[in-house]
């Protein structure tokens, strides 16, 4: 809710779950059964009680007008969030049928809604009472240098030499892992690669620990995908060297990023494990939701959000981090726009952005993406790859595009049928592909999603006529 009394469809609740279990949970809670002293304001506060079977009732608000994003609290003991009774009662009061009617909220979701507001306004003023002494400290060190003291005020933690020292010892240890893996890959070859369908994973983790050691996650990343690739299925050799390649690359782009253009030497940086920071321009503009996914492993769970800027016509990418078993606290509803500001970090094509101040709440817009056609897709991924060339997908908007079956897989098939993009094999595995093609019906429709060397991976889909955006997640 971010225009006065404007509700959100199930499609905008749904994006929010951190999971697809959190999603049929809700579901079930979507009724006025469980449900008792339910209620929303005009400002958008949404409050009820629901029979828990566990140990309820439990207390549950949702503040969906907070510039910050929705943000819930719930008496029940998930570690989920936005837990299933937080979803459930959102799709109560998403179905605007009288269930969850307006009025004064009781005290115990009043005191949770004003405390937060007022905590978020505490936080603000301290961020900004932080700033300004930090540029206070600042300069006053630095006119302390320019007076020749020799006292030392800035700390080491703030002290560039230190720091340039600290970073030039982690880029020779990553010098000496990149050369090492240079060395056990060519090993690797040399030797075939079926001695790597023997060698059994212990070799690649074993490597990628050598990593870890030197400091180069982003090379244990790759090392431990290779040893997942070995003896995966048919083609598994090609695939492997393919990896390969592309490992070597990575290499050989840090062993000589001095003599890199800028932009490759930095998306060079950070493919190896370099943390950088957003040093782009902030931009305003409101920001159209455009998808949201979590993407798990054993110690992380990564939530993307893309968005779409209505007026600059850039698209951004949002990353957030969760520990293993919890959701990313980030959650932005697909189908509405954020007015804030973005600042990009370095590195090709400068897709991936820091969310900054926001100045209101998720809003309905009628504005859609610009879309193009799959062959200009497939070109804006050759293009991308210029600048990244271990770039797995970039995001694009498909314009007038029919989901058709292709054999024992899906595509997107343009209105004219002259040229298509296959779906990936993933997505021809989930819910979401029946969601398309019940929304399509056979009628060219528009879609956003994820175009790579795999496929075209659907995450949000728009009706011919007007209508609001639907998630395929």
């Amino acid at each position: 809710m971010t225009q006065q009394g404007v509700r959100w469809t199930a499609d905008q609740v749904l994006a929010l779950a951190p999971d697809a279990a959190s999603r049929e949970a809700a579901g079930r809670l979507a009724t006025a059964g469980p449900w008792s002293e339910v209620g929303s304001t005009d400002g958008g506060t949404v409050w009820g009680v629901c029979r828990g079977g566990g140990g309820g009732p439990y207390r549950t608000v949702v503040d969906v007008a907070d510039a910050s994003g929705p943000a819930c609290t719930c008496g029940c003991p998930s570690l989920r969030y936005p837990c299933k009774h937080a979803l459930g009662l959102l799709l109560l009061w998403a179905g605007g049928d009288g269930a969850v009617s307006e009025g004064e909220p009781p005290a115990w979701a009043e005191r949770w809604v004003t405390g937060r507001r007022e905590d978020a306004e505490a936080a603000a003023g301290a961020e900004t009472a932080e700033t300004g002494a930090a540029g206070a400290e600042a300069a006053g060190a630095e006119a302390a240098g320019a007076a020749g003291d020799p006292s030392g005020s800035v700390s080491r933690a703030r002290d560039p030499v230190a720091a340039r020292r600290r970073a030039e010892r982690r880029a020779e240890r990553i010098t000496a892992g990149a050369t090492e893996l240079e060395q056990r890959l060519a090993d690797l070859l040399r030797g075939g690669l079926a001695e790597a369908e023997q060698t059994g994973y212990a070799w690649w983790e074993e490597t990628a620990a050598r990593m870890v050691d030197a400091q180069a996650p982003g090379l244990a990343s790759r090392v431990r995908e290779l040893g997942s690739t070995a003896s995966s299925g048919p083609d598994w050799p090609v695939r492997l060297l393919e990896e390969c390649a592309l490992l070597h690359l990575l290499d050989q782009g840090w062993l000589r990023r001095d003599r890199l253009p800028e932009d490759l030497a930095a998306t060079v940086r950070t493919r190896v494990g370099l943390s950088a920071t957003a040093d782009g321009p902030a931009v305003r503009d409101q920001w159209l939701i455009l998808a949201q996914y979590d993407s798990v492993d054993a110690r992380l769970t990564t939530r993307r959000v893309w968005l779409y800027g209505t007026e600059t016509g850039r698209t951004a990418l949002l990353l957030s981090y969760g520990a293993a078993g919890r959701a990313p606290e980030l959650t932005l509803p697909v189908g509405l726009s954020l007015d804030a500001e973005l600042s990009t970090y370095p590195g090709g094509g400068r897709r991936r952005a820091a969310l900054g101040k926001r100045f209101a709440p998720p809003a309905p817009v009628e504005i859609r993406p610009k879309g193009v056609t799959p062959s200009q897709a497939l070109a804006r991924y050759g293009r991308a790859l210029r600048d990244d060339p271990w770039l797995e997908s970039v995001p694009v908007t498909l314009e007038q595009v029919v989901p058709v079956p292709d054999g024992d897989s899906w595509q997107l098939a343009d209105a004219s049928g002259e040229t298509a993009l296959p779906l990936t094999p993933a997505f021809g595995n989930r819910a979401g592909l029946w969601r398309l093609v019940a929304l399509s019906g056979g009628v060219p429709v528009q879609v956003f999603g994820e175009c790579g060397h795999r496929g075209f991976t659907p995450l949000t889909a728009w009706p011919a006529g007007p209508g609001q955006a639907v998630s395929l997640n």
